[in-house]
Formats: structure tokens, C-alpha cells, sequence
């Protein structure tokens, strides 16, 4: 690819719409986070005015349960003074800077960020444009990659700061450009290897990479007098490999702390998180998750090695819980479990810098199950972020779903519901336990149309149990959590409803599939049935009112737009909520 080829996406036209695009959402989102009060002008029409009063957006909108603007794309209009300009997603952040509580530090790298964004979406563009009604058939790694949107509330959510074009192509996920992993060698004074029950490092690794692999790996270490005994396999992200380690572990390479061993035979998929690995060459294989010192929506996605250690045993207990629980088990709920850890811990970088620093998260991975085995004939995955895709004629992949199926649109979400939202609910009330439960995190087991059963993932790093007197062994202690008794169910109400149902809801109305009345309706009688099927839970759920008639707004875009490089403080995620007023609980009416 020359340097001129690698651009071809950033054309005139797509640029254009890609900006107005981002301003439909910038406006939609930033709206309903009220840091911005759009001023309503009759006819549905509404105006948005720059800091300094002399910019004037206008727009139509549909306005939703739970605060949802609906924001028509093509009707925004931007004038300065009486001049009309071309809508221009870098303007629009200088001009509401101060709206938007950009500090001088934030805001050139938030920029950086939304141009990034922008390209992304150009390239996106340059894609056959697959209706809905398609992709719904094209396969698991196909949808994966026919994802357009990345996360529904964020704005600047396609950051990946670090990324140069050429690298953009090579790993962006919707792209769908195969990966081999580079492999290096750590040696085990400074690196750990952990599973969960039943596995064993020796033979792990070559079940993963074969014995052909292993043994020309082993030789690279011969060849240089070093014994394979004394050292660790570790996956690694190319971009992680030839950015960061080849150069800021210099002294590990040279001292033969770590060898580099060269590339996989295996070719990977990126998937939507951009640093985890689905294996296209053999797709029972484990998915593999990788260090990514890369800037990308509020947090640099590393990995921690000191976090790996725990994780396999985390896995594991939690396997066991769903296992062992009747409501669980009946909902068809399973996990994938991550597997296996392997963590290297830099002991210069580490006496330098605290739990937090990111020069202690540039050289891990984790080995997680695929999904692939587990289906039954007849049976499809998708990611649930699929529910929510809309395609270039405004159809929505649930809606055309709900048509394959053939069942009324109500009984259809009944059976998504159940799969997907009654575990949430009993992992809540039964055990205070609670997941990150969004588009990306989940996959969901398809029959005809109909989901049959939900799959979570990413467990170690996103799970908590907000009871601090919790019994939890030793070694899954780190998931305990302090949260305060107000806002433990803004697990489910910002997680879930917010981030989620909103837009799902939202997109069936708006194709005239299900209303939002008949969506919340179903919703509140799936609440309901599980809440009877369980009466032992009975003060529970008087204690953490799912029926409320009002919730906290927790805003996600002001985390990111106060600190973009580290939103949250993973041990103490309740700590950085951003919460403005209330919103109405749909489920109240019902």
C-alpha cells in the first residue's frame, strides 16, 4: 500500500458525512446528558447556540423515553451570524468547549480523537453497504466486523490513539484484516503463567499452537543457548511489539529476559474491543486478549500483569456459581471463561510508578473459550452490538430479526429478555454480583431468528460484587467492591436501560416495529414474572426498587470529557460517577 492508497477513504463527500454523522450523535447524546439544553422552535424543530451565542445548530428530533433524542441526520443546519457553514465536527468542540467542560489539556487530545473517529467512519463508508436483513445471515465474524457505530453513548469512541493509517488497516476491527500474533519468550524470573482448574501450561500451549510451533519456538531459544525451560510463551500484539516493547523494553530484549520468537502460524480476527483475537484458522481455539498501549475511549488498553494472576480463578468461581444456580441455569446463561494468564512485570518500570501507570500494563494476555463449540445444530452467534446496527437505509438488525422469526414483536424481545436480562437481574438480587453488561461484552446464541440463549464475556476485569461482607475465597477477594446503597442499581438502570434499551427501544419505534409503550410493557411483565418466580428475594427487591419512579443520570461522555486517558478508577468505579438529575423510570407506568 502506498502512502497515498492508505488515505483513499478521506474523500470530500464521505468526510462530509461522516462530520454530520458525528454531530447527529454529538447532539443527540450531549442532549440527553444536559450538557447542552437544546431550545425547542415548534414543528419538533430545535436550536443549539455556541458559547459565544454567535454559532446557532438547528435541527428536528424525536424525543424519547429516557430523555432519547432522536436526531434526524440530514436536517441539522449550522449558521454563523446569517452565514450558513458546512457542519465540521472539530468546530463544533471548539465552539461548545466550555459547554462541554473541555480544559485546555483534554481538549486537543479529545479532538485527536474524534478525527480519528471521523476517518474511521470514512472507511466504514467505503464498505458494501450490507442491509440488515444480510448481515443477519453473513456469519458470527462477519457481523462482528459489519459493526459501524462502536459504543452507542460515546461520541469519541474510535479513538485509538497510536495507531498510525498503515496500522489502522492492519488491526482495526472493521477492517477484517487477518493478524498473526508475534510470540515472544519471557523468561519465568519475571513472569507468571496462571490457569483455571485442569490446565497446564506445557500442554495448553501446544494444544494452542500446535506442536510444530512450539518446537521451532524452542529452537530459536537453543540457537541462542537458552534453555526453554526456563521461559514463558506470551502472545503479542504486532503493533504492541514493534511500538512499544522492541523499544521501551530494550534492556529485556537485551538481556534476554525476552526473546523475540517471530510470528504464529494461526491468523486472528480483531473483534470489537480491538485488542482481543478470534482464531480464524481454527475457531474452537480460545480467543486471545492482548496488551495495547493504545488511547481509546477513556482508558490506554493495557493489561495489567498483577490483574492476570487472578483471573483464570475468577473464571472459574464464577463458572461454578452459574452452574450451581437453578434460575441461572433455567435462563440457558453461560460464560466464557478466560482461561488461562500470562503477565510479565518490568521490575525497573515497576519501582518507578504505581498500580495505575501504564508502564505496568504493556506485556500480558489471557486466553478466553470460544463459543464456537458450544452451539447446537441450527444455532448462530452474533455480538449483541448487532441488536442496535442500523444499516445505510435506516433498518435495524433487530428488526430484522423479529421479521426472520416470525413471532409478534413483543413475544420476540420476551425471549431476548429472558435470555439476556433476567441473569442480570438474578445475579443482582441473589449474590450483589454485577457485570458490564453492554453490546460488545455478550454474544448471543441465535435459532431462526430468535435468541435462544446469552453468552457473557470479559469477566475478570468488568465484574463486581457490591457486598463488602461478601464470602469470596482469597483469590477472587479483588472483585469485592464498596458501593453506595443508592446507586448499586444504576447497574442495571444505567448499564442496561441507559445504555442499551434506550437505543434498541428507540430504533423499533422508530421503524414502526414496537412501540416504546408495548418495549418498557414487555420489559416491566419479564421484571415482574422473575420477581414472582423468586418470593424468598422479596426484600430485595423492596430494598432495590426496579419499579422506581426515577433513577440517577449517569453521564458516560463527561468522564471522557474530564479525563480521557483514565475515565474511571477500575478499584473504585462507583467513585467517578458522573451524576446529573434524574431520568423517569420507563418501568414505573407498569
Amino acid at each position: 500500500m502506498t502512502p497515498s492508497d492508505a488515505v483513499t477513504h478521506l474523500s470530500p463527500h464521505r468526510w462530509a458525512r461522516a462530520n454530520r454523522l458525528l454531530i447527529r450523535k454529538a447532539l443527540a447524546e450531549f442532549a440527553h446528558e444536559r450538557l447542552i439544553t437544546p431550545e425547542a422552535s415548534g414543528d419538533g424543530r430545535y436550536a443549539v447556540h455556541s458559547d459565544d451565542g454567535r454559532t446557532r445548530y438547528t435541527f428536528t428530533a424525536t424525543r424519547r423515553a429516557l430523555d432519547h433524542w432522536g436526531v434526524d441526520a440530514d436536517s441539522i443546519t449550522r449558521h454563523r451570524d446569517d452565514t450558513e457553514l458546512g457542519l465540521e465536527a472539530l468546530d463544533f468542540f471548539v465552539e461548545l468547549r466550555k459547554s462541554l467542560g473541555l480544559s485546555d489539556e483534554i481538549l486537543p487530545v479529545y479532538l485527536e480523537e474524534i478525527s480519528s473517529t471521523l476517518s474511521g467512519t470514512c472507511y466504514k463508508l467505503t464498505k458494501p453497504q450490507i442491509p440488515s436483513g444480510e448481515l443477519i445471515d453473513a456469519g458470527f465474524q462477519a457481523v462482528e466486523t459489519g459493526m459501524t457505530e462502536g459504543h452507542p453513548c460515546f461520541v469519541a469512541n474510535n479513538g485509538r490513539l497510536g495507531f498510525g493509517i498503515h496500522e489502522y488497516h492492519a488491526y482495526a476491527p472493521e477492517t477484517a484484516a487477518p493478524v498473526r500474533l508475534v510470540w515472544l519468550a519471557a523468561h519465568r524470573s519475571r513472569a507468571a503463567f496462571t490457569a483455571g482448574v485442569g490446565i497446564e501450561y506445557e500442554s495448553f500451549v501446544r494444544q494452542e499452537l500446535g506442536e510444530e510451533t512450539v518446537e521451532g519456538f524452542h529452537g530459536v531459544l537453543r540457537a541462542q543457548d537458552l534453555d526453554p525451560a526456563d521461559y514463558l510463551l506470551i502472545p503479542v500484539h504486532p503493533w504492541q511489539w514493534w511500538n512499544k516493547l522492541s523499544v521501551t523494553f530494550a534492556a529485556e530484549v537485551a538481556r534476554r529476559h525476552l526473546v523475540c520468537l517471530g510470528e504464529g502460524d494461526d491468523e486472528y480476527l480483531a473483534q470489537q474491543s480491538i485488542r482481543t483475537f478470534f482464531n480464524r484458522s481454527h475457531p474452537g481455539k480460545h480467543y486471545v486478549k492482548t496488551a495495547l498501549s493504545v488511547l481509546n475511549m477513556g482508558f490506554m488498553r493495557g493489561l495489567s500483569a498483577a490483574y492476570m494472576e487472578a483471573t483464570p480463578a475468577i473464571n472459574d468461581w464464577l463458572a461454578q456459581l452459574v452452574e450451581s444456580d437453578p434460575v441461572l441455569r433455567a435462563t440457558g446463561l453461560s460464560i466464557i471463561r478466560e482461561r488461562a494468564a500470562v503477565g510479565y512485570r518490568h521490575l525497573e518500570y515497576e519501582q518507578a510508578t504505581d498500580r495505575y501507570s501504564p508502564y505496568r500494563k504493556m506485556l500480558a494476555a489471557l486466553w478466553r473459550e470460544s463459543p464456537v463449540p458450544s452451539l447446537e445444530d441450527g444455532e448462530t452467534l452474533a455480538t449483541m452490538a448487532s441488536l442496535v446496527h442500523v444499516d445505510h437505509e435506516g433498518a435495524s438488525v433487530a428488526a430484522a430479526l423479529i421479521a426472520r422469526s416470525g413471532l409478534a414483536p413483543a413475544e420476540w424481545l420476551r425471549h431476548y429478555l429472558r435470555a439476556y436480562y433476567v441473569p442480570l437481574l438474578h445475579s443482582f438480587y441473589a449474590y450483589d454480583l454485577v457485570y458490564m453488561p453492554h453490546g460488545e461484552n455478550v454474544i448471543l446464541v441465535l435459532a431462526d431468528g430468535v435468541v435462544k440463549r446469552a453468552i457473557y464475556k470479559d469477566i475478570a476485569e468488568e465484574i463486581a460484587v457490591m457486598d463488602p461482607d461478601a464470602v469470596l475465597p482469597p483469590e477472587v477477594g479483588r472483585i469485592r467492591v464498596e458501593v453506595p446503597d443508592d446507586t448499586k442499581l444504576l447497574s442495571i438502570f444505567t448499564d442496561v436501560f441507559d445504555c442499551f434499551f434506550r437505543f434498541l427501544a428507540a430504533n423499533l419505534a422508530e421503524e414502526g416495529v414496537l412501540d416504546e409503550d408495548g418495549f418498557w410493557r414487555t420489559v416491566a411483565e419479564v421484571t415482574r414474572a422473575y420477581q414472582a418466580s423468586v418470593p424468598e428475594l422479596a426484600d430485595k427487591f423492596a430494598r432495590y426498587d426496579m419499579f422506581a419512579p426515577e433513577f440517577a443520570l449517569s453521564c458516560l461522555n463527561r468522564l471522557q470529557l474530564r479525563d480521557n486517558r483514565q475515565m474511571v478508577d477500575l478499584a473504585d468505579p462507583s467513585g467517578a460517577l458522573q451524576l446529573i438529575g434524574t431520568l423517569k423510570n420507563p418501568l414505573a407506568e407498569f
